[in-house]
């Protein structure tokens, strides 16, 4: 399972014009699933990004996390991050998790970061989203579930 986190100070995602999912201060997920991930993944990966001090203190320093900023996380599921452009010019999603079983652990992960007491709020799974959001800082990572 991998991730891109963003720290945002606002974020939304709309499907069809329709705004589906919003936060304000927190942490923007993309979060893609690969085969062979499992809900132990989504919930290593739930714990770490909840955890992550990613937001400053009084002294400027990044050392709390969103439950301790009172943050939300907005989820959205992006299967291009299985994506593999190692060759050739067209990217292979042969590494990406079948739909389903993606859906299931996307609910997964959305449903332990619930379970932590931080706000979630989701974009659509498999529909066309427009993304938007304000990066704070900017502060990006990328995470993986499992180590290499």
């Amino acid at each position: 399972m991998k991730a891109v986190i963003q720290r945002v100070s606002s974020a939304r995602v709309d499907v069809a014009g329709e705004t589906v999912g919003r936060i304000g201060r927190g942490i923007l997920v993309l979060l893609g699933v690969e085969k062979g991930d499992g809900e132990r993944d989504a919930e290593r990966l739930a714990d770490k990004i909840v955890g992550l001090r990613l937001f400053e203190d009084d002294a400027g320093k990044m050392n709390q996390a969103l439950p301790e900023i009172g943050g939300a996380l907005l989820a959205v599921s992006q299967f291009t991050l299985a994506g593999n452009c190692a060759k050739g010019r067209r990217p292979s999603f042969d590494g990406a998790a079948p739909p389903a079983e993606a859906n299931r652990l996307y609910e997964c992960f959305v449903a332990r970061v619930k379970s932590l007491g931080v706000p979630v709020e989701t974009g659509v799974f498999q529909a066309m989203m427009e993304v938007s959001l304000v990066n704070d800082g900017p502060v990006t990572f990328i995470l993986e579930s499992r180590e290499k």
